[in-house]
């Protein structure tokens, strides 16, 4: 093992301070050709931790898109409960549409339940991996529907915050003075 700490060279002593890991092996070319190399337990070391952070980001990314896949898989059940709703609601509009206007105007609301009532079964019927490759492949094929139906929901749910951002606070100005009455 080569003396780290005093070197001389052309008659001026050179004093460094290197890290008691590292190896100096000279070859007969001279001292240019000296080769620092870390010990093996120290490349071993720095392997194994990285290792661990590859296996641990591995580990949150899959724990993150199981989490994403349940949220999804609620969201789905949610919505198709909501579809199932409306489609309930348009069948008994029908009935008042056949009374009021004729039954020409309720099969078009009947049509209309049964093509929600159909979506649903197939939203249910699909898993969440299959909507996301369908939604990828609508996008590819079609993105000016993809960008007007994402504005269109944006704008659907920015209104629903707001009305309830709204009620939320009629309801908190309301109360100090219902029970200042009492």
């Amino acid at each position: 093992m080569a003396d780290a700490n005093d070197n001389t060279t052309g008659g001026e002593q050179v004093s460094f301070e290197a890290d008691p890991k590292l190896e100096a092996t000279a070859s007969n070319a001279g001292p240019a050709a000296i080769n620092f190399e870390a010990a093996d337990d120290l490349t071993e070391g720095k392997r194994s931790s990285a290792q661990q952070l590859k296996d641990e980001a591995s580990k949150l990314g899959s724990q993150a898109a199981d989490r994403a896949r349940e949220f999804a898989g609620q969201g789905k059940e949610r919505a198709t409960g909501a579809l199932d709703e409306a489609a309930k609601l348009f069948e008994s509009a029908a009935l008042d549409i056949d009374s009021r206007l004729g039954e020409e105007y309720g099969r078009y609301a009947r049509s209309a339940a049964q093509g929600i009532s159909s979506f649903a079964d197939s939203l249910r019927g699909k898993e969440v991996d299959d909507l996301i490759t369908d939604a990828t492949e609508l996008v590819k094929k079609s993105p000016v529907i993809a960008v007007g139906a994402a504005a269109a929901v944006g704008f659907v749910l920015a209104r629903l915050i707001k009305s309830g951002v709204d009620a939320a606070s009629d309801l908190g100005e309301r109360e100090p003075a219902e029970t200042n009455d009492a």
